[in-house]
């Protein structure tokens, strides 16, 4: 089942971050793969906007594979899938 546009707009207004290179980065992703987002990958996206920039930040990059916060729910299929997207250059 895919988002629905009041979450989709939700997600959307959440990424918008205070780094600009966040903010370049989710946009791509949005436009990449906005219209065929499931629930399950909204539920990632709200857990990584949740985060604190800078710990945003190096996860899309790749310089961490994960946070404290977020350990256990890294390990899923559905969060690894969401990360890989998100760092599709």
């Amino acid at each position: 089942m895919t988002l629905g546009n009041a979450e989709l707009y939700r997600l959307k207004s959440d990424a918008r971050r205070g780094l600009l290179e966040n903010d370049l980065i989710l946009q791509r992703f949005f436009e990449r793969y906005g219209a065929q987002l499931s629930v399950e990958d909204g539920n990632v996206l709200s857990q990584l906007l949740a985060l604190e920039d800078n710990d945003l930040m190096d996860l899309l990059i790749g310089r961490k594979d994960s946070v404290p916060t977020l350990e256990k729910e890294m390990e899923t299929a559905s969060f690894k899938a969401v990360l890989q997207k998100l760092r599709e250059k």
